[in-house]
């Protein structure tokens, strides 16, 4: 098969779908993945996806999680860079925003909150995933209050708020609703933040 990444033993990778199920999702929006569609795409059977994932449940899920990985190295990378708090922060934000309204990540984590009441194991996996977001944001803001560049606050309640906000913009952008462009959402972004996290002598 032309292009295809194949083990030793002649299976299509893992990975390899995992990147087709994310190019589906960005090229024609996530009704679009299905097991069929993503077979013919790799010219395999749905059966042999099928074997990988057990459901569409679990590829999406995987797919979620495949793409957070990625993003997981670029956000440790940014909180060990030699900058400001506030620096840190903002590319935070920008990290965490959609790309767009065909965002294929955040098109996923909308499906699958949509799913988590009816499959526990859906709503452990998404938790863990917000975990860690929760985790670098508290990190990047202990370290600015120990430096002085945040005032003293609530660590981890700030975070949360914080990041339920970024999760309703991040919303907004991916769904095309009014006022939710990238630029738009990002300006709303710093704002809050400007708001939430306190700064020395305000």
């Amino acid at each position: 098969m032309a292009g295809a990444a194949r083990r030793r033993d002649g299976h299509i990778a893992q990975e390899r779908m995992l990147e087709e199920a994310m190019a589906v999702i960005a090229e024609h929006g996530l009704a679009a993945l299905t097991m069929s569609a993503l077979a013919e795409r790799l010219d395999t059977s749905g059966g042999h996806i099928l074997y990988y994932f057990g459901s569409k449940d679990r590829l999406l899920l995987e797919a979620l999680r495949w793409s957070e990985t990625e993003l997981t190295g670029e956000r440790r990378a940014l909180l060990g860079r030699p900058t400001t708090a506030e620096r840190k922060l903002d590319q935070f934000l920008e990290l965490y925003l959609p790309r767009g309204p065909r965002d294929p990540r955040w098109m996923l984590w909308i499906e699958l909150w949509a799913r988590t009441p009816a499959n526990e194991d859906l709503r452990q996996a998404q938790e863990a995933m917000d975990r860690a977001w929760q985790e670098d944001l508290e990190a990047v803001l202990t370290k600015g209050v120990a430096r002085s560049r945040f005032a003293p606050m609530d660590i981890p309640a700030h975070a949360s708020e914080l990041l339920a906000l970024l999760d309703g913009l991040s919303t907004r952008v991916v769904l095309g609703q009014r006022g939710g462009d990238r630029r738009q959402a990002l300006t709303a972004a710093r704002s809050a933040a400007g708001r939430l996290i306190p700064r020395p002598g305000r």
